[in-house]
């Protein structure tokens, strides 16, 4: 299984940012994927989570109302949209698979590489 991110970047406070993650190795709609961030010196957290079908979400208190995690089964790629960046949001972000969103929101069992998301005051 392999799972690709990209999207991260500088952008302002205030702004917005798009990440994507494609994955491959196996039946994408069976498994619920999940975003994760850290941040310099600090561990990392959990920040989004989706069902396979795309029908459950789950996101930690930060960022509720601010980001939005999606799915395109078709094309085998999660999105994590992000509106009202602010600067405590800058963190490398990772892309994870799991079994279910409860498992997955704990202990995914793939995950992507970071993509660096940096948000300017």
């Amino acid at each position: 299984v392999q799972l690709q991110a990209s999207g991260g970047g500088l952008v302002q406070a205030g702004g917005s940012l798009r990440l994507s993650c494609a994955a491959s190795g196996r039946t994408f709609s069976r498994y619920a994927m999940a975003w994760f961030r850290q941040a310099a010196g600090k561990e990392r957290e959990f920040v989004a989570a989706i069902s396979g079908s795309g029908g459950l979400t789950y996101y930690t208190d930060s960022v509720k109302g601010r980001f939005t995690i999606s799915r395109d089964n078709a094309k085998n790629t999660v999105y994590l949209q992000m509106n009202s960046l602010k600067p405590e949001d800058s963190a490398v972000y990772y892309c994870a698979s799991g079994g279910s969103l409860v498992v997955v929101r704990a202990t995914p069992d793939y995950w992507g590489q970071g993509t660096q998301v940096t948000v300017s005051s």
